[in-house]
């Protein structure tokens, strides 16, 4: 059996997740001095960097527990390797020629490579999550890799945009599901295997062009049930997908949706129809969505109070909002409703900073750009629901803003592919683009 493998970790890895240098089995680690310093910036605040820049500093403070790491480093706990912080270490020649900026980005690659150097009978890789930082560590020759642990697999996400599954059952079936008393069927008559909870299907007449029933599986009744188009606030689906999200949405049994598509699928503006269809069900109507989005900007870049600091990041909140008032007269109730529940904070549209340690009963949770959460502050989120609470997550995994997640690593994929399966929670893939026909050739080819 070899030795243990030693990984040298970038202060991004620690940033995104503080537990994940006891995700490295029985490895040995190695932190720079750069790392340390680079963390030290980030301890003050309330955000989730400051979070989890806090919790490695205790962790390692617990460690140590007065002692010095020597010369192979302190263990981090039973059946894990040790750890070791690092002084830096200059770029040996020539690449003290090729690395000449003093940057913590290359005191940390030169550290990476000292430890190389020093270990030649152990395998020895740099793991960061930047992007730019791997190019050059290669360029280097040195072993790099992204930190692997929080990573869905590809496979993973291809089945959830294939989750809806298209079916020709025999017209017997279609008959029972579209005209029967009760408008289901049992699940044996259209598939083998007993289906998984909330499992959607798409049922296509046989010999008929264009016509199609959908339906979805309900775990409660053990049957498979007929989804109707509905109504909500004056929006209705203009497709199949957009039908079963509706559904999803109006369950009072399915307590956590994610919908996910490209731009003008609708996902957002089919949240928030739901929530305002059935305000009268819960006490609060929250809307939010991450501020990363601006570039990562502090709001006191931003001139004014909290809610004009906000505004700019909730504007596209607001936009699907006024595209729901549109449809009724600006005097009808239904327009004056949503006006009365801003008014008196029944609707409201906050900064999603603020939920942490609140408790959330009773409300209609939407948070929008979901994609741009890690699967530590979508957990933060989900855990803040009290009974009642319905949360709904909405994004587009192929457009992320944060610097240090992808469409394998954010919160939004982790929640499909850790919630798969449970009776409480749908997902929902939009394919098709209804906001022009503008956009949708947009989205298509450029």
């Amino acid at each position: 059996m070899g030795k243990p493998k030693i990984f040298v970790l970038d202060t991004n890895i620690i940033l995104h997740d503080h537990k994940a240098i006891r995700k490295f089995q029985d490895n040995d680690l190695v932190i720079p001095i750069a790392v340390i310093e680079e963390v030290d910036k980030f301890k003050k605040g309330t955000d989730t960097l400051s979070y989890n820049a806090r919790g490695f500093m205790r962790d390692i403070d617990k460690i140590t527990n007065g002692k010095s790491f020597g010369e192979a480093g302190l263990p981090i706990g039973k059946g894990l390797g040790c750890i070791k912080v690092e002084p830096n270490h200059p770029f040996a020649p020539p690449f003290d020629t090729l690395f000449i900026d003093d940057t913590q980005d290359h005191r940390i690659l030169s550290t990476a490579m000292w430890v190389r150097d020093t270990h030649p009978d152990r395998f020895v890789a740099l793991v960061t999550k930047d992007i730019n930082l791997r190019m050059k560590a290669k360029a280097a020759g040195m072993e790099v890799q992204d930190y692997l642990t929080d990573k869905v697999e590809d496979q993973r996400i291809e089945d959830s945009q294939r989750e809806v599954q298209h079916l020709t059952p025999d017209a017997d079936v279609l008959q029972e599901l579209s005209f029967g008393p009760d408008n289901s069927v049992e699940w044996s008559r259209v598939v083998g295997k007993k289906p998984a909870p909330n499992q959607m299907y798409i049922f296509r007449w046989e010999g008929e062009r264009g016509e199609s029933l959908c339906a979805r599986y309900d775990a409660g009744r053990d049957r498979i049930v007929l989804v109707k188009a509905r109504n909500a606030y004056g929006i209705r689906p203009r497709n199949d997908e957009q039908k079963l999200a509706l559904d999803a949405l109006m369950n009072p049994d399915v307590e956590l949706v994610s919908l996910t598509g490209g731009a003008g699928t609708g996902k957002t503006l089919l949240a928030l129809a739901a929530a305002l269809a059935q305000e009268d069900e819960y006490e609060h109507i929250y809307l939010s969505r991450p501020t990363v989005i601006l570039g990562n900007q502090d709001l006191g870049f931003l001139p004014g109070d909290q809610k004009q600091k906000m505004s700019p990041f909730l504007q596209p909140l607001m936009d699907n909002l006024n595209v729901i008032k549109d449809q009724f007269r600006p005097t009808s109730k239904e327009a004056q409703r949503i006006e009365a529940m801003l008014t008196k904070e029944k609707l409201i549209i906050e900064p999603l900073a603020y939920i942490r340690g609140r408790s959330l009963g009773r409300c209609f949770f939407i948070i929008d750009e979901a994609q741009n959460l890690t699967p530590h502050e979508m957990k933060t989120i989900i855990t803040r629901a009290g009974e009642g609470t319905k949360m709904v997550f909405t994004g587009d995994i192929f457009q992320i803003d944060q610097p240090y997640l992808d469409q394998w690593s954010n919160g939004l994929t982790h929640l499909g592919e850790k919630m798969a399966g449970q009776e409480v929670f749908q997902h929902v893939f939009l394919r098709k683009g209804e906001r022009s026909t503008l956009s949708e050739l947009a989205a298509k080819l450029l």
